[in-house]
């Protein structure tokens, strides 16, 4: 019977032609089925036999499933978050939205947070964190996602801090009753309709997350119109964007009399802009 190790370098093989990260996800999808940690599966445990369930659970990997879906968490920004299909996973590039936060408001932390879409949570329970005497709100239209959400931040003891709402911007009237922020964020869908995606993206997180019309700035018409009557005095918006949107994102700032400054991800590439 082949052990553990045996199990993973079959199941990396089987996983190049669907993973950049054959081996990494072998071993977090056998560290999964065994209940463990990385570390533990791979410091005590490469010589015992491989659970009846791995296969089942590299079967659903090997359909482009995504690795954070099947193992039920994703970190983001030192936080553990729970994700579902019913949310989309946090990237390590969005983490750049909360640097720049970070950067742009030191010495001046914000009292009240507002989180545009917040799935689950990701952006708001971050930034919390990063300011222990902030209360913030997560404006989420999907019931799913809300529940999500408001698990994360308990399960990351910002409950207290966050509250999580029901909320449409595609709706009129969707800012009634949210008054004035110092900092609003957000992750809007901005894919372009016909982008090409990997099969891991488009046949599995939620497209209403996604898509924002042919050019994929749909929902920055309707949100960025707004942030003057949501920002308090000395108030700072930050928008994650596309890496070919920030031009268009900018221009629809100054239209709506904001001033408007684009701001790279660790990589270079064009990832947020910050409106005042």
């Amino acid at each position: 019977m082949p052990d553990v190790r045996a199990a993973l370098r079959d199941a990396a093989a089987r996983l190049a032609a669907t993973s950049d990260t054959a081996r990494l996800d072998a071993e977090l999808l056998m560290a999964h089925a065994l209940g463990l940690s990385r570390t533990e599966l791979l410091l005590r445990h490469l010589h015992c036999g491989p659970p009846a369930n791995f296969t089942s659970i590299l079967d659903r990997r090997l359909r482009h499933e995504p690795i954070a879906y099947i193992l039920g968490t994703q970190p983001f920004h030192g936080l553990e978050l729970e994700v579902s299909p019913a949310v989309l996973i946090p990237r390590g590039d969005s983490e750049a939205v909360v640097e720049v936060a970070r950067l742009l408001r030191e010495g001046r932390p914000p009292a009240r947070i507002l989180d545009l879409g917040t799935g689950s949570g990701a952006l708001l329970l971050a930034a919390l964190s990063l300011w222990p005497e902030a209360q913030g709100i997560g404006l989420e239209r999907s019931a799913a996602a809300r529940e999500i959400a408001a698990r994360n931040a308990a399960r990351n003891d910002l409950a207290g801090r966050a509250r999580i709402v029901a909320g449409d911007w595609t709706q009129p009237g969707w800012t009634a009753g949210l008054d004035r922020f110092d900092l609003v964020l957000a992750n809007p869908p901005y894919v372009e309709t016909d982008a090409e995606l990997e099969p891991s993206v488009r046949d599995h997180e939620p497209a209403e997350a996604l898509f924002a019309g042919p050019l994929g700035l749909d929902d920055y018409r309707l949100l960025i119109p707004a942030l003057p009557g949501m920002l308090a005095p000395g108030g700072t918006a930050l928008f994650e964007i596309g890496a070919t949107q920030g031009e268009a994102v900018v221009a629809l700032a100054h239209d709506a009399g904001l001033t408007a400054t684009v701001h790279p991800d660790l990589a270079g590439r064009p990832r947020c802009v910050e409106m005042t």
